[in-house]
């Protein structure tokens, strides 16, 4: 979860020929399969796409990412750039010590990933509706590592298995301080 303060504004009132300063407001935010739902079903296009979203797409998304209760929308207005850079900060952290080798990774694929397709993915892997809280970056980990364990074992062809075992082999010798 990431807090943010949009910070008070001093603003003029034309009508009542008198100026208003906005409170300070802390919001508590999730980067969540909830969150990418909502935008989606509200933009309509995919959010997890690699095109830069327009400065208003963003502000959006953080409202679609706010679990503060009673939030005005005149707040939202307020978003500096440093905010927006913060968020997007949150929304790349991986959140979990989860690695992955080349070896377990897969070709790209060119399927575009909706909120639809992770809630597939979530159904396919048994993974209980209420992951669909957690950060983004940990429910696709938890996805990707069901993936890669509900494959068959590889067969390690030769070639393969001769040059682990050297490379072990070679390891061993330099700990052991011996020629063979």
């Amino acid at each position: 979860m990431l807090q943010i303060t949009i910070p008070s504004v001093e603003l003029y009132d034309d009508l009542k020929d008198e100026f208003i300063i906005t409170k300070e407001q802390t919001l508590q935010l999730e980067h969540s399969l909830v969150s990418l739902a909502k935008w989606e079903s509200k933009w309509k296009k995919p959010f997890l796409v690699n095109k830069e979203k327009t400065f208003w797409e963003s502000i959006d998304y953080i409202r679609c990412m706010t679990i503060t209760q009673n939030v005005l929308d005149i707040n939202y207005n307020y978003i500096t750039d440093e905010i927006i850079k913060e968020v997007s900060k949150y929304i790349e952290d991986p959140m979990t010590a989860t690695t992955f080798s080349k070896n377990e990774t897969q070709k790209i694929s060119r399927e575009v990933i909706t909120a639809e397709i992770i809630y597939y993915w979530m159904v396919t892997f048994n993974i209980p509706f209420e992951c669909q809280k957690w950060h983004l970056n940990r429910l696709l980990t938890l996805i990707n590592v069901c993936n890669i364990k509900n494959q068959p074992q590889k067969k390690i062809g030769k070639k393969e298995l001769y040059e682990r075992n050297s490379q072990l082999n070679a390891i061993r010798r330099s700990q052991l301080n011996t020629t063979g």
